[in-house]
């Protein structure tokens, strides 16, 4: 199932797609895609059931496909090929930051460079929505069951920012920093996380390309790891690394993001994005 959220930004309306791709309106059933109704298997399974009969919601645009989490959990050099291209071992455990909710924005809209931007980067990224309370969960297995569903990400980063201080809190923080969606896809629907590709362009060059089989933390081990240090909620969105091609390691001149670019993403059954890059 594919759960949406269309309308202008703030004023988004919850929406489920049919078999023929339009928006149905799920609001009789959820007053927005959230923890409460993630956390609901009753109510997801009668939206499934029933949202070919749903009315049709106008879908001028898609916001981001959950309403803001509590907490967004990203994750460090999380895959193979971008930690050699760092030249760089493999960490020995993940490597954890936070981002806020506020910079979530949908898949079509700008990215808003941040004042004095030299470096702002890009990292295609599959993001994990967690439907179930986590905590203390040592069986990675019984974490993966955690998962309401997955969503496209880009985790843009200003390295500059992230390099003068003493956490990449800076780097991470920003106002449109973390694109999401189209759409939210139900876990059901993705029968193993760690089988899926990963494309990132830029003004139509490739820029990333790789699959999640290649994470060194698998999803199931991040999300058991994470609950060891913090309770996961309905609702709560992790980051889950990027891999090889950022910007930041090319040969120079870097490529990083300016003004009138065009990013589009793609993670493989998660759907597109396409973002254009504001000064």
């Amino acid at each position: 199932m594919r759960l949406v959220r269309v309308g202008e930004p703030g004023a988004e309306r919850p929406g489920v797609l049919d078999a023929a791709g339009l928006v149905r309106d799920v609001s009789g059933f959820a007053h927005d895609i959230d923890g409460d109704l993630l956390a609901d298997p009753e109510r997801l399974a009668a939206i499934d059931a029933g949202r070919e009969a749903l009315p049709e919601l106008s879908a001028t645009r898609f916001g981001p496909p959950i309403a803001p989490p509590g907490k967004v959990v990203g994750i460090g050099l999380n895959y193979r090929c971008h930690a050699a291209a760092a030249g760089a071992e493999p960490p020995a455990e993940p490597i954890v930051f936070l981002k806020p909710s506020s910079g979530i924005t949908g898949p079509n809209d700008e990215i808003v460079l941040p004042p004095g931007s030299a470096h702002t980067d890009w990292e295609v990224e599959l993001g994990v929505v967690i439907g179930t309370r986590l905590r203390s969960c040592p069986d990675p297995a019984e974490a993966l069951r955690s998962v309401a569903g997955y969503v496209a990400a880009n985790d843009v980063t200003e390295r500059a920012h992230l390099r003068s201080g003493p956490t990449w809190v800076r780097g991470k923080c920003h106002d449109t920093f973390s694109p999401l969606g189209p759409w939210l896809v139900t876990a059901d629907e993705i029968p193993d996380p760690q089988a899926l590709s990963l494309d990132l362009r830029v003004n139509g060059t490739d820029r990333q390309r790789g699959s999640t089989a290649d994470m060194v933390f698998g999803v199931a081990e991040l999300l058991s790891h994470l609950s060891g240090l913090m309770t996961l909620h309905p609702g709560d969105l992790v980051l889950t690394g990027t891999p090889a091609g950022v910007a930041a390691l090319h040969p120079e001149p870097r490529p990083y993001l300016r003004p009138s670019d065009v990013v589009d993403i793609e993670v493989q059954h998660l759907g597109r994005q396409r973002t254009t890059v504001r000064g």
